[in-house]
């Protein structure tokens, strides 16, 4: 009798901590106490049960609330992964030796999905994963798997990265790429209130819906997403405008190069009349016909139901990031106005204001006199957004059809081709 006690025991013991290694049947997939037909994530959790990622407990519960650790995640990556590795890895970690996540875990490191450097001392296979870890995780994987996915990775180093964390710290600047990888595919999604959290755990029916996407986007190119595209557009030139709109950059001025955006970034100039000195950062185009049909993440960052601003459906709002350096205390609305001779960068009408942006942190030209206000001071270096739009469609109005910024002797030229 005390045999079988042991024997009974030791099975519960090994379901408990590894409830991943052994297929379900469908019939089996419906029989979670924990997980009724209600629940937001019962599709994937059914689909990851049937092809053998995951395993009920033996209390016929899924426990979808529970937090996922290293193991688990590197086991469940191992298993959805296609592909077979050039080198096989083994003994990746001395601290997995025996342990049950050993062979999968060396898998996943074969596949590219985990960096050994990344782990000094040891694996630690216990510790719960942090949604940072697995951003890096999925697309470490996707970059072993395809060039141009490893491309993506590059060119958003320097991105403007769609979460609350990017303005209100707590993202890492090396975080930028993997987080910007996992949003632009959909492999991962950020919370209501804006934030990522990278420091955040996440649960077995996240997983389950995480493994579900990461399923379909192994087997997708990185330039079929268009929130990925804008993300790296932003990332080599400072603006999405050409990933976003139809509009194409022109070789103004009879120059043998087309004018894209960053020839003018990063670069001080001067502003009219001894007003200061403006640095262009970014161009950020929404495409959202009204404010509450935003098409493109970005978009999501500027636009709600609170935008002040009007939006005109045959438009694109643009957003333009710049910092402004006064010489003086005299830099009001009507002066800013008129202070560099181009639309997208002058202070004309460029006063908005939304929940969006204050969801992200985002600084914004208020809608108040600066002088009056204190928002401008001489000698302090102030960045912040401002608001404008463009044309949506072709005219025949060159002055509608396209846009001229010029910073010094470098300028950006683009229109919309008929």
């Amino acid at each position: 009798m005390k045999k079988i006690t042991k024997i009974l025991l030791s099975g519960v013991l090994v379901i408990g901590i590894c409830p991943f290694t052994e297929r379900t049947s469908q019939a089996a997939v419906t029989s979670f106490k924990d997980v009724p037909a209600s629940h937001w994530a019962k599709a994937s959790i059914d689909e990851a049960v049937v092809k053998g990622y995951f395993k009920g407990y033996s209390d016929g519960t899924f426990k979808p609330g529970a937090t996922v650790t290293r193991a688990e995640f590197a086991a469940l990556l191992a298993r959805v992964a296609k592909g077979t590795p050039e080198t096989t890895r083994a003994n990746a970690f001395k601290d997995l030796n025996g342990h049950w996540s050993e062979t999968e875990v060396n898998r996943a490191v074969s596949l590219g999905f985990i960096i050994p450097s990344d782990y000094p001392n040891g694996f630690k296979p216990g510790t719960a994963l942090t949604r940072e870890e697995m951003a890096k995780w999925l697309c470490s994987g996707l970059a072993a798997k395809d060039e141009d996915y490893k491309q993506a990775l590059k060119d958003t180093k320097n991105t403007l990265v769609p979460v609350a964390e990017f303005y209100k710290g707590g993202l890492k600047k090396a975080a930028y790429p993997y987080v910007s990888v996992v949003l632009g595919t959909r492999l991962m999604a950020g919370y209501p209130d804006g934030t990522f959290g990278p420091g955040k755990t996440t649960t077995r029916a996240e997983a389950a819906v995480i493994l579900s996407r990461y399923g379909q986007v192994q087997e997708s190119k990185a330039d079929t997403y268009r929130d990925l595209n804008e993300m790296r557009e932003v990332g080599l030139t400072g603006t999405n405008l050409t990933s976003a709109t139809p509009f194409v950059y022109s070789k103004y001025e009879n120059v043998d190069y087309l004018n894209s955006f960053d020839l003018i970034t990063e670069k001080p100039f001067s502003l009219r009349n001894n007003l200061g000195e403006m640095i262009v950062h970014r161009m950020i185009i929404a495409d959202a016909p009204t404010s509450s049909t935003v098409k493109n993440m970005y978009g999501k960052m500027f636009i709600d139901k609170d935008l002040d601003r009007f939006i005109d459906e045959d438009r694109y709002m643009v957003f333009m990031e710049v910092t402004v350096t006064p010489n003086g205390d005299n830099l009001s609305n009507l002066a800013f106005a008129n202070s560099t001779g181009y639309r997208l960068t002058s202070g004309a009408a460029s006063n908005f204001t939304s929940g969006a942006i204050k969801k992200y942190g985002i600084v914004n030209l208020p809608r108040v006199d600066y002088v009056k206000s204190g928002f401008f001071k001489k000698g302090v270096s102030r960045r912040f957004w401002m608001a404008q739009s463009i044309n949506r469609y072709y005219s025949e109005d060159v002055t509608l059809n396209g846009s001229i910024i010029r910073v010094g002797n470098s300028l950006t030229s683009f229109y919309i081709p008929n």
